[in-house]
C-alpha cells in the first residue's frame, strides 16, 4: 500500500533544533492525527512536505519517491495561518487556484462548485473572502485544499475557529476523502477531534516523535487503571491488594493502577472490592487521547531531565 513518508527530517533555525530525525508514515485512506505542543514542530514538518521550507537532512516521499514539484500539485495544503486572498471573490479564487494546479476552466469552475456547495459556502461563491465570518473563510480554504482533487491531504489546525456544524461538515470531508485513498495527516490541539477521526496518532514533542500508533497500541502502557465504586467500605481496603498502587480513593470510589495486562491481573482487585462492601461498578479506566497525550509528554521530560 503506498505511503506518505516523512523520513527523518531534521530541521535548525541557528542553536534552535526545530525537528530532529522525526519519522513517521501515513498510509493510502488513513487518517493520521499530528498533535504535540505549541512550537513542537509540526508546522515545520508540513511546510517541508510542501516544499516552503527546505529540510536540512531526511526526505518525504509519497509511492517511494521524493516529493518534487509536480508530485506537490498534487497535495491539498490548509496552512494555519490562511493563505487566501482577502479582497478576491471566492469562487474566482478557488478556480484559479484550480487552474494552478493543473486543471482547465471547466474541471476548474466544475470542482469549485461541487466543493463550495458540499463545504455550504456555495451562496458566497461572489463574495470578497474578507467579507466572510471565520468559520466561512475556514471552509473556503478547505475547499482550496480539495478543489484539485488532491492525491494526498495535510492540513495544519483544520478545525480551529469552527461551530459544532462545521467540525462534522469537515470532518465528514475528511472520513470521505480518506475512504477515497487519500492520505490525510492533520495537526489540532482539539484532541477529542483527533481521538473520533484519526486511525492513528503521533504526538510530537520539542522536535521528535516521542509515539505513535493506533489509539489502542497508544493505550498499551505498562500499567493498567482500574475503576471500583464500593458502597460501606472501610478506608484504604484497596491499599491491601499486593501490587496495587492506590491513584485516588474518596472513601467510595477508588481508582488503581495494577503492573501488567495479564488476564485476571485484576482479579485479587475485585475480589477485595468484593468483601470491602457493596459492589457497585468495577472496570477498566480506558484512558482518553488528552490523557495520553500529557502521560506521554511528562514521561519524555522527566526522561530529558534524569
Amino acid at each position: 500500500m503506498p505511503h506518505l513518508e516523512f523520513d527523518h527530517l531534521n530541521k535548525a533555525y541557528g542553536s534552535l533544533r526545530a525537528l530532529t530525525d522525526l519519522t513517521f508514515s501515513v498510509g493510502a485512506g488513513e487518517i493520521f492525527g499530528f498533535v504535540g505542543s505549541n512550537g513542537a514542530g509540526k508546522t515545520t514538518a508540513m511546510r517541508i512536505a510542501l516544499g516552503v521550507l527546505a529540510a536540512d537532512s531526511g526526505e518525504v516521499r509519497w509511492k517511494g519517491q521524493p516529493l518534487d514539484l509536480d508530485m506537490r500539485r498534487r497535495v491539498g495544503y490548509m496552512p494555519e495561518e490562511r493563505g487566501l486572498y482577502p479582497k478576491m471573490k471566492v469562487g474566482e479564487q478557488l478556480v484559479y487556484l484550480a487552474r494552478l494546479h493543473g486543471m482547465n476552466e471547466k474541471q476548474a469552475t466544475a470542482s469549485m462548485e461541487q466543493w463550495t456547495e458540499r463545504l455550504g459556502v456555495a451562496a458566497r461563491r461572489d463574495d470578497d473572502v474578507e467579507k466572510l465570518s471565520l468559520g466561512n473563510q475556514q471552509r473556503v480554504q478547505l475547499a482550496a485544499a480539495l478543489v484539485h482533487e488532491a492525491e494526498i491531504l495535510v492540513l495544519d489546525e483544520p478545525f480551529s475557529g469552527l461551530d459544532p456544524v462545521a467540525v462534522d461538515v469537515m470532518s465528514g470531508v475528511l472520513a470521505e476523502r480518506a475512504a477515497a485513498g487519500v492520505p490525510v495527516v492533520f495537526s489540532s490541539h482539539q484532541l477529542d477531534l483527533v481521538e473520533r477521526l484519526c486511525d492513528r496518532v503521533g504526538i510530537v514533542r520539542a522536535g521528535q516523535m516521542v509515539a505513535v500508533g493506533t489509539k489502542e497500541e497508544l493505550r498499551r502502557t505498562p500499567n493498567a487503571r482500574w475503576r471500583a465504586v464500593v458502597d460501606g467500605a472501610s478506608a484504604g481496603w484497596a491499599r491491601t491488594v499486593p501490587g496495587a498502587r492506590v491513584l485516588s480513593d474518596d472513601g467510595r470510589e477508588v481508582v488503581v493502577e495494577l503492573t501488567g495486562h495479564d488476564a485476571g491481573v485484576e482479579q485479587p482487585l475485585l475480589a477485595a472490592a468484593t468483601s470491602a462492601g457493596q459492589l457497585r461498578e468495577f472496570g477498566p479506566v480506558v484512558p482518553s487521547l488528552a490523557d495520553l497525550f500529557r502521560g506521554v509528554v511528562s514521561e519524555t521530560e522527566e526522561k530529558d531531565a534524569a
